[in-house]
């Protein structure tokens, strides 16, 4: 019997699965690594650390995500590394897998910019476990002022610093507002949560750099309405377990939230030495790595400059087509033809700024509040997968719209421990 080529997925990301669906038709054993055994619709991250989702709501077993397709297998495991002289992926427990072609789409995590330090202090949202973290952290800390007698330590208490003014900082500090301004109002006894502190720190001269100005001045006012703070060219300058200091300036700050940067997977210094600053590996034009042969890297981990010569967004859209893309090329090499460049059509940007308002910008068309929030719930509940996982959102977000309410409360650990 012939032995059908070996093709190995590093990652079960958004890369990893449209890498996955594109060989479904192509003579080959596909085998999917990921640490965890389930994909997580990352955009909606925020929804569960702000207690508007479920995990099981934006999360889907890899298994059953991917149940019908033959010739694939799925293993959990974390690949600690890359042997690309012997062609094989060291799993921990010492397992080895062999490939013949490799697609290393193992993403990102936090990057504190060399103050690891500041981790625990501020946990960043990467994954379910961050946003759960996240979600107890910031119930709690209600829970803890309503106990707490001394006005100074209840004032700290009720105040939330958000480091990162992009897409993942502009919506959790909006959806904060809408819990402490509307969700919480009315449950309290001894605190009024609407009279929380909420700061959106960014470094850079903006929020939302991406965007045209017009849509980043509206989401800034609509963040001003909501009652956030919003402090743009404000680097902080240390971390530290209840505070924060921008330069000589100290914010005391029970509750921290890391969004303002990221890194590269480690095992991306196992294709080096083309690394970036940020650990991500630099591609070739096709998405191949330089002196690898029959390596592929997509998504967060790969710095592919050749369209516009700035690295592309580290966003979904990015990974599912550069996993897609990969593929296809390895599909090409398998019939004996020649790889093809990458090429990233950008279907626009969106972000939502609470409940009723959001920003997108899909280039011919710019659209902000009402008429954006509508678009961006259409666009994420069509991507969801799985209609049980659509249904849910959906009905979660028309009974939020509703009632004002967050429906997942539920502080289910002791944020910390």
């Amino acid at each position: 019997m012939t032995r059908l080529p070996q093709v190995v997925i590093i990652g079960g990301g958004f890369a990893g699965l449209s890498a996955a669906r594109a060989l479904k038709n192509v003579a080959c054993e596909v085998t999917i690594i990921d640490r965890h055994n389930h994909h997580v619709f990352q955009p909606l991250l925020y929804q569960v650390a702000s207690a508007g989702l479920s995990p099981g709501d934006i999360a889907s077993p890899i298994r059953w995500i991917l149940r019908k397709q033959a010739r694939l297998r799925v293993l959990l495991g974390t690949v600690e590394r890359i042997d690309t002289a012997a062609r094989q992926v060291w799993m921990d427990g010492h397992d080895a897998v062999s490939y013949d072609y490799l697609i290393v789409a193992a993403g990102a995590t936090h990057s504190y910019f060399g103050h690891d330090e500041w981790s625990a202090a501020a946990p960043g949202l990467k994954t379910l476990d961050d946003a759960l973290e996240i979600r107890g952290r910031l119930l709690m800390a209600f829970e803890a002022a309503e106990r707490e007698h001394d006005p100074a330590r209840q004032r700290r208490l009720l105040t939330f610093v958000i480091i990162g003014g992009g897409p993942t900082g502009v919506e959790m500090a909006g959806a904060l507002a809408e819990i402490a301004g509307h969700a919480l109002r009315s449950e309290f006894d001894a605190i009024d949560p609407a009279s929380s502190r909420i700061l959106l720190i960014e470094a850079g001269p903006t929020i939302l750099p991406a965007f045209p100005e017009g849509l980043r001045a509206s989401a800034k006012r609509a963040l001003v309405r909501l009652g956030v703070e919003v402090r743009e060219g404000a680097a902080v300058t240390h971390v530290e377990a209840g505070a924060v200091a921008l330069g000589s300036e100290r914010i005391e700050a029970h509750t921290i939230l890391w969004a303002a940067g990221v890194a590269a997977a480690p095992v991306g210094r196992d294709l080096g030495p083309g690394l970036d600053r940020a650990g991500r590996v630099s591609v070739d034009a096709d998405l191949s790595v330089p002196g690898h042969p029959g390596v592929f890297v997509a998504g967060d981990l790969a710095n592919f400059v050749h369209q516009t010569g700035k690295p592309l967004p580290g966003v979904a859209q990015v990974a599912k087509q550069q996993g897609a893309h990969a593929a296809r090329n390895i599909a090409r090499l398998l019939r004996g033809e020649a790889t093809r460049p990458f090429r990233y059509l950008d279907p626009g940007n969106m972000a939502t700024i609470g409940r009723g308002n959001a920003i997108a910008d899909f280039g011919f068309l710019r659209v902000s509040g009402f008429m954006g929030w509508l678009l961006w719930l259409f666009v994420h509940i069509l991507f969801l997968i799985g209609f049980r996982n659509r249904l849910s959102v959906l009905l979660q977000w028309a009974a939020a719209y509703l009632t004002q309410q967050r429906s997942v409360r539920l502080i289910t650990r002791n944020p910390g421990s």
